[in-house]
């Protein structure tokens, strides 16, 4: 079976409105085509949401009042954890067909997904509630205070990104349902179908419906509606910062949980162990295309081991493998699209022409764009200075910490970094000083745990975390009662 036939067969070119199917048989300018990034060809379309579409999918969702208990919820989300195991290569497929990630990536990112599912799912048993003696002090009295977390009283909107189709998704839901709130989600155009999968997934695992929609269009159309609508108490955002501020300057009296661009580094020093600093390199700039927020996007190294580094870089380079997503054998698919790849073509070209040195790569077809290696690069070039968002790895040399330290944080950006060293002294400077929201010991930029805080600072976001229990904290309203206590 085709991907494309797969897609009629399970409905998925339908947007899900508080469950119901719609807009499957919309075309020309009321639909939007859906391509292959690797071959070209089309595999679906998907419906342009209407204005009223989205003000009836708030007023459908604001309407209904979930009642799931902490078990209900939490049984939802490991039976869809389940299925997303027992399916785990068929999501795969459909990732890679929509989004040019190769197999390999795709079937990462779907065991992801049924993680986030999983750790949801334990959060939700626990009891989060505080107890507080108030007898402290010569004025106290003879209380306790408790809290407890509620629900938002209005609907959460969540936007997602192309590169992760289904794991951004699944960040932004499964704390919507481990909190008992309502969610209308519109995940990126370009990838709309893993998404639509994903919702149809958890009504199937015994979701009600009515806790989440997903609402597919053009954001030019439907974007100021899903910030702004009166029934909005949050907006939860991930992708580039020109977007997020300026959901940031519309959402006005509204919460706002906004994950954005990095440019995050690999920090080399000259102590480091440069086989496992040259792989960590590599890894974090390629995989997924290069395309995460966390992805390598510079490589500082000290000017002492640099010659050693590069030629490790480059040659691993060369063995990372690309091409079809669906062969098993490549390493890395394509980028998005071709007008993506045409833009990191541009910016390694620009490098050159400005004095760097290109060693491997910049080979374009379409929107497969080979692994590159940029050495001699200053960081005031566009290609470092800017987060490009593809397997792009350019190289800046420095001679001492005070200056790695001032070329890192020498950008607009600010969500993560690795630091390759064993020098305590070098460890504890990096984290005390690097101005990133995470600072990895021997690690690439993307790690990451579940449970653990995830979020930037300066333009990749406002301090506030994602990740299950951050993101259960940003979703609930907090309350607080006292009691007489002998």
């Amino acid at each position: 079976m085709t991907i494309a036939q797969y897609i009629l067969d399970h409905h998925l070119n339908a947007m899900r409105i508080a469950g119901r199917k719609v807009g499957a048989d919309r075309t020309g300018d009321r639909a939007i085509t859906v391509t292959n990034p690797y071959t070209g060809a089309t595999i679906g379309t998907v419906p342009k949401a209407t204005l009223d579409e989205v003000r009836g999918a708030f007023a459908t969702a604001h309407a209904y009042q979930p009642r799931l208990t902490r078990f209900e919820r939490a049984a939802i989300l490991n039976k869809a954890a389940d299925i997303i195991r027992q399916r785990l290569n068929e999501v795969a497929q459909l990732i890679a067909a929509e989004a040019g990630l190769c197999i390999k990536d795709a079937l990462y990112e779907a065991g992801r997904v049924s993680d986030v599912l999983l750790f949801g799912a334990m959060e939700v048993l626990k009891d989060d509630g505080q107890i507080f003696s108030c007898d402290l002090t010569p004025h106290g009295k003879k209380r306790r205070v408790y809290t407890q977390r509620a629900p938002l009283l209005g609907v959460i909107t969540a936007i997602t990104p192309f590169n992760h189709p289904m794991n951004q998704v699944a960040h932004k839901v499964v704390p919507s349902i481990a909190t008992n709130n309502r969610m209308v989600l519109k995940p990126s155009e370009k990838v709309p179908y893993s998404a639509i999968l994903f919702a149809d997934i958890l009504y199937e695992a015994g979701l009600p419906p009515e806790m989440l929609s997903v609402l597919t269009g053009d954001p030019r159309e439907i974007a100021d509606e899903l910030i702004t609508h009166p029934l909005v108490d949050l907006v939860t955002f991930t992708g580039g910062v020109g977007i997020g501020k300026y959901i940031a300057s519309k959402a006005g009296y509204r919460r706002m949980v906004l994950e954005l661009g990095g440019n995050d580094p690999i920090i080399v020093m000259e102590d480091a162990d440069l086989d496992e600093a040259s792989t960590l390199a590599v890894q974090g700039s390629y995989k997924n295309s290069g395309q995460r927020c966390t992805a390598i996007k510079r490589m500082l190294v000290h000017e002492a081991v640099a010659a050693e580094f590069v030629e490790q870089v480059v040659a691993k380079t060369q063995a990372w493998k690309h091409g079809d997503p669906m062969d098993k054998a490549n390493d890395m698919g394509t980028v998005i699209d071709e007008q993506a790849a045409m833009l990191f073509e541009s910016r390694v070209n620009e490098a050159v022409a400005q004095g760097a040195k290109l060693l491997v790569g910049n080979q374009r077809q379409g929107a497969l764009y080979a692994p590159t290696v940029l050495d001699q690069v200053d960081p005031r070039m566009t290609v470092a200075l800017e987060e490009t968002f593809g397997p792009v790895s350019p190289i800046i040399r420095f001679s001492n910490i005070d200056e790695a330290i001032r070329i890192s944080n020498g950008t607009a950006y600010g969500l993560s970094s690795a630091v390759c060293t064993n020098r305590m002294d070098y460890i504890t400077r990096f984290i005390n000083e690097l101005q990133v929201g995470t600072v990895n010991v021997r690690e690439v930029p993307g790690y990451r745990l579940e449970l653990t805080p995830f979020g930037g600072i300066k333009d990749s976001g406002l301090g506030y975390k994602e990740g299950v229990q951050e993101a259960i904290k940003s979703f609930t309203n907090l309350k607080t009662y006292s009691l007489p206590w002998a």
